[in-house]
């Protein structure tokens, strides 16, 4: 089935997509008084994020333009088999909402954790400033990346949805993610988030619908796929290793310290378990949605020459403009922005954290009572640096955005996931632990991803993952545990 379908730049379709954006840089606005008052009200919301606010922006800024242009692609690319990519992360951060979540909220309570590092510090005080050296390298490293995927994204989206040059579309994006982001804090990201949320589900839901009934019908869709390869539609048709390492994938998100913040800013961590049932919910509507629309667009587009740039990661964006009315068309847009910059602006923050709180207050400036509104103008200014930083990084990236997302993903996910993990359950882990972990976790996800041998073997989120969790082991069995260490766990149950 093959279509002409020219971009066309509607009138209809920019309106509805420049009304979007306005509503978040309002939201921005009305954010910038409440994350103006103090370093805590900017990175984390002052502690004060409603259940479903806090639910709905950790799982959408964990999902980024990976899920709508990355998984759909891949989808295209290999049909069910894809949905061993969203498993591993759905189940993951369950846990992450009923468990681990709870004993990191008690902490960051008693002990005034802001930031990832600062819980690190906190939980191994002898070790606090060489961990913070460590975590502010690693975050900068792979989160520049990170950020600069989701710049990327939008030059793709403005070329497959407007017709507009890459590089304009990566400038516009980033353009909007700094507006918004630099004002309002964690707040603007927060409540951003939100409306976020809802239009990517809308976006999920409305286009396999529409895009499987203007087929035919989902047995038509599954036939067609079928006389294709049978493979598209046998889940099981991918290999042990494939499925491990997709997987695999949900390593990283007790690693990745743009989720785990949202933790850290709820009002209360009773109000969790409400959390983990709406966030569930959200990631598997938007896992499935991305999963159908990759198939049905498969049925659609069964040649790659048939997309714009011949690239899968157009294929979203591609059918909303082939399906949907203007302004319709404009909203999914907007969804597919609102992923993006549901990402970017959470990895900012950040990035901004680990050098503002991390690096000058806690060790260019210890002891000394620096001023709130000072922390929070230099927040500021570091978000637009690292924009700047990112944007340069985003014109000389090659990869797709899907592996260089997954690339970032694995390094944080490596370095901080089994390190964060045995700090808080394994009483006998030591700063001299975590440090060698943070250390193996990243250089093992770099090198097994630039060894082309290594590469093929596995997913280098996996190997780095086990090496850091076996190296954080092995050094704190050999040292000494952290005097408070009883203390710790006591008030992480809750007892302290």
């Amino acid at each position: 089935m093959e279509l002409d379908t020219p971009y066309v730049m509607s009138y209809w379709a920019l309106a509805s997509f420049i009304g979007y954006l306005l509503i978040i840089i309002g939201i921005g606005v009305y954010a910038s008084r409440f994350s103006s008052q103090g370093i805590s009200e900017y990175f984390i919301g002052g502690r004060k994020i409603n259940r479903y606010v806090m639910a709905l922006s950790a799982v959408v800024s964990g999902r980024s333009a990976w899920l709508l242009l990355g998984v759909t692609g891949m989808a295209w690319s290999i049909g069910v088999q894809a949905v061993w990519s969203v498993v591993g992360y759905i189940v993951v951060e369950i846990f992450l909402f009923l468990y681990f979540a709870r004993r990191l909220r008690r902490f960051a309570e008693v002990r005034n954790v802001i930031t990832i590092p600062d819980f690190f510090a906190g939980r191994f005080p002898a070790h606090a400033g060489l961990i913070r050296i460590l975590m502010v390298c690693i975050l900068l490293i792979f989160m520049t990346g990170y950020v600069a995927s989701q710049f990327v994204a939008g030059g793709k989206t403005f070329v497959s949805g407007f017709g507009l040059d890459p590089l304009t579309g990566i400038l516009i994006t980033a353009a909007i993610v700094l507006a918004y982001t630099m004002v309002g804090g964690f707040l603007a990201v927060s409540l951003t988030d939100l409306v976020q949320a809802f239009l990517m589900i809308f976006a999920l839901v409305i286009m396999p619908v529409l895009l499987i009934i203007s087929l035919g019908g989902w047995s038509f869709v599954a036939e067609q796929l079928l006389l294709f390869d049978p493979s598209f539609v046998d889940p099981y048709a991918i290999g042990i290793g494939a499925a491990i390492g997709a997987i695999g994938i949900g390593l990283g998100s007790p690693g990745n310290p743009h989720i785990i913040s949202r933790y850290l800013s709820i009002e209360h961590e009773s109000q969790l378990r409400t959390a983990c049932i709406v966030g569930t919910g959200w990631n598997v509507i938007m896992a499935w949605g991305a999963l159908f629309t990759g198939l049905a667009g498969r049925v659609m587009f069964p040649e790659i020459s048939m997309l714009p740039e011949a690239d899968t990661e157009n294929l979203f964006p591609y059918l909303a403009q082939t399906l949907l009315h203007p302004v319709l068309f404009g909203v999914v847009m907007a969804s597919v922005f609102a992923a993006i910059m549901s990402s970017a602006d959470s990895q900012l923050l950040v990035a901004a954290s680990s050098l503002v709180r991390d690096l000058y207050e806690k060790m260019i400036r210890p002891g000394e009572e620096v001023p709130q509104k000072l922390l929070v103008r230099y927040s500021r200014a570091v978000v637009f640096l690292l924009v700047v930083a990112s944007l340069l990084f985003g014109y000389l990236a090659e990869d797709l955005v899907f592996w260089l997302v997954l690339f970032a993903w694995a390094g944080l996910g490596a370095a901080i996931g089994p390190t964060i993990i045995l700090a808080l359950y394994w009483k006998r882990t030591t700063g001299p632990g975590v440090a060698a972990g943070l250390i193996t976790g990243a250089t093992v996800t770099i090198i097994w991803r630039l060894n082309d041998i290594l590469r093929e073997l596995s997913y280098e989120l996996i190997p780095g993952f086990i090496a850091a969790l076996i190296m954080t082991i092995l050094v704190s069995l050999v040292t000494k545990p952290a005097k408070d260490a009883e203390q710790d766990f006591r008030i992480m149950k809750g007892e302290g």
